[in-house]
């Protein structure tokens, strides 16, 4: 390796990098999807700790919500994660309300959270990453790493197994206390772990992916292949059209003198 050849190398390294962190955080909703996923909770963990009434608290926590969503629609931003939100504390209200035990608020949470460990994990054993079917989209690769990049096939496969582990984790401390421990103690858990073991799921899925080779850019290949199919037409036509000259120049009856004989 040159030293011409190493700056041009770290530099691709560092773009990769952003590109993997770009897309991370579009993908998961960043910062605001954090807060957009905490505050339902933590509002109704807050008003039942302080007055132990169910309906004020689902009601809080589902307005909360779908104050969030509003304001991603005036802004004009994308609302997959507040409508997410929504479901999610939508169900846990009506299971609340049902059974009349505020603790089932969180179970609809609870259980989604213990399916998509099992889903990462089975996906994984699978050969067809969870993680990789989520980001392919966002780094325009679709499904090209199953078959085309089996060095980013092994990087999500490592990332599914990570967020599989990692929320197995997380179900196996909550739900214990789902049986034991009161709707309070059971809240303010929940609440605290709703970030730091996601936060460590990114990371580690970054750390595998920054790593790994590039991405296939699927889509600029099917605009490639378009304009070479377009300009491949193009050049049929102008031989086409050449052909059908050539053909009315064979067909002239004048000579090659340029006029026709007169009598004499």
């Amino acid at each position: 390796m040159t030293s011409l050849d190493k700056p041009t190398e770290e530099k691709e390294a560092d773009d990769s990098r952003a590109v993997t962190e770009a897309a991370l955080f579009e993908a998961f909703g960043g910062v605001r999807g954090m807060v957009e996923t905490v505050l339902p909770g933590l509002l109704f963990v807050t008003i039942f700790t302080l007055n132990n009434d169910l309906h004020m608290s689902a009601i809080a926590a589902l307005a909360v919500s779908l104050i969030l969503v509003v304001v991603r629609l005036v802004m004009k931003d994308t609302v997959k994660h507040a409508f997410s939100g929504v479901f999610g504390v939508a169900f846990g209200v009506v299971f609340a309300m049902m059974t009349d035990n505020a603790k089932n608020f969180y179970l609809p949470g609870m259980l989604y959270t213990l399916g998509l460990a099992l889903a990462y994990i089975v996906t994984s054993l699978a050969g067809v990453p969870l993680i990789g079917l989520i980001l392919g989209p966002v780094f325009k690769e679709n499904l090209s790493w199953r078959t085309r990049n089996p060095g980013r096939k092994k990087a999500y496969t490592k990332a599914s197994y990570a967020w599989g582990l990692i929320l197995l984790a997380k179900s196996a401390i909550l739900f214990p206390l789902y049986w034991w421990a009161d709707t309070e103690q059971l809240g303010w858990v929940l609440v605290t772990l709703k970030i730091p073991p996601f936060l460590l799921a990114v990371w580690l899925t970054w750390v595998f992916l920054a790593k790994a080779p590039a991405p296939i850019d699927v889509f600029a290949e099917m605009e490639a292949a378009e304009e070479a199919e377009k300009a491949e037409k193009e050049r049929a036509e102008r031989e086409k059209a050449a052909v059908w000259q050539s053909a009315d120049a064979e067909s002239d009856p004048a000579d090659t003198h340029g006029g026709r004989h007169r009598k004499s």
